[in-house]
């Protein structure tokens, strides 16, 4: 099967950084789909495992966390899922990426592809949609009885665009998102923020300047480092604070004094850990896909390349590494 990988990590410019592949195909056994993979898109966590993780000595590593396609064939073990089913998740971290022809997933990590979406615009969802609902509803602890306001750093990203919907869908919250340009800024509006601010600015001031209220819930989707001073300020006593980048080092001790807690979400701990409610992802994602269909979720796509190969690829990861991508990026067919 055709697959794209990397030998070595390496910078995104090294002509070696990503290289096509030709690799055999693998068979499911357990609760494992075999996926024919139609669409990927790309993420942040495909560039750091690109410049991080080293292969086992001549072994080529596939990565990619993002994907739709077509079950190609079920394990033994399998119940939810049959042969023909359209589907997209993310997939799981440990294991090879939805970067080829074919990918064996855990079906508990597998939500039906939404029916009123392409391939590529389903593919655009998975790892941020699984993100974005963790984040809000099991880290944050919204409900849809929530109310006060939830600032959203980082709004246009993918992350942010699927919970600045998600919030807005299913939640009272008032959602106040941060955008730099004019078009991230009006990308967020149309989303559903009810305000957007520059954090470029003095981010204290301009969520103060919206009248919003008491801001009770944060996601720091980007930059938590530089913005953490005032997310404390700007949180209210007993608020909540949720990161899922990466800073070198965070002080959670300004944090105390207004008894904020603090939430990681990583979205490949049910998967890496095999955690008894693993499947809740694949609920998680159905719920996704119902709301698209329904009208009250769109897709984050904004660009599409074709054919996905290594020459694609590396023009995907230079555009998300460097920091100003709008939606996601999708790559379609072999």
């Amino acid at each position: 099967m055709k697959a794209v990988g990397f030998k070595a990590p390496s910078p995104i410019n090294v002509p070696e950084s990503l290289i096509d592949l030709d690799l055999p195909q693998p068979v499911p056994t357990g609760r494992d789909l075999l996926v024919a993979v139609r669409a990927v898109s790309v993420n942040p966590v495909d560039t750091k495992v690109r410049t991080s993780r080293k292969p086992a000595e001549g072994q080529a590593e596939v990565i990619g966390w993002d994907a739709a396609g077509v079950v190609e064939a079920v394990g033994p073990e399998a119940t939810l899922f049959k042969v023909g089913d359209p589907v997209f998740y993310a997939g799981a971290i440990d294991r090879p990426g939805s970067n080829a022809q074919f990918q064996l997933v855990d079906e508990r990590i597998v939500g039906k592809k939404p029916a009123s979406l392409s391939f590529p615009e389903a593919a655009a969802l998975p790892l941020t949609a699984i993100t974005a609902w963790e984040l809000l509803f099991d880290r944050l602890g919204a409900t849809q009885d929530s109310t006060g306001a939830l600032l959203v750093v980082g709004g246009a990203g993918g992350v942010g665009s699927i919970l600045i919907q998600l919030a807005r869908q299913l939640t009272g919250l008032t959602v106040i998102a941060t955008a730099s340009r004019p078009e991230t800024r009006d990308w967020c509006l149309a989303l559903g923020a009810h305000h957007v601010v520059d954090h470029a600015d003095d981010l204290v001031s301009a969520v103060k300047a919206t009248g919003a209220g008491p801001v009770g819930l944060v996601a720091s989707l980007t930059n938590t480092t530089d913005h953490f001073p005032a997310l404390v300020e700007i949180l209210a006593p007993q608020g909540r604070l949720g990161v899922i980048d990466d800073p070198k080092s965070l002080d959670a001790l300004p944090l105390k004094w207004k008894s904020i807690s603090l939430h990681w979400e990583m979205m490949f701990a049910r998967s890496l850990y095999q955690t008894p409610d693993m499947i809740e992802q694949h609920r998680l994602l159905d719920a996704v896909a119902d709301l698209v269909d329904a009208g009250r979720l769109k897709t984050t796509l904004t660009q599409v390349l074709t054919p996905i190969n290594a020459a694609n690829l590396k023009t995907a990861h230079a555009a998300v590494e460097s920091g100003t991508t709008r939606g996601k990026i999708v790559l379609e067919g072999f």
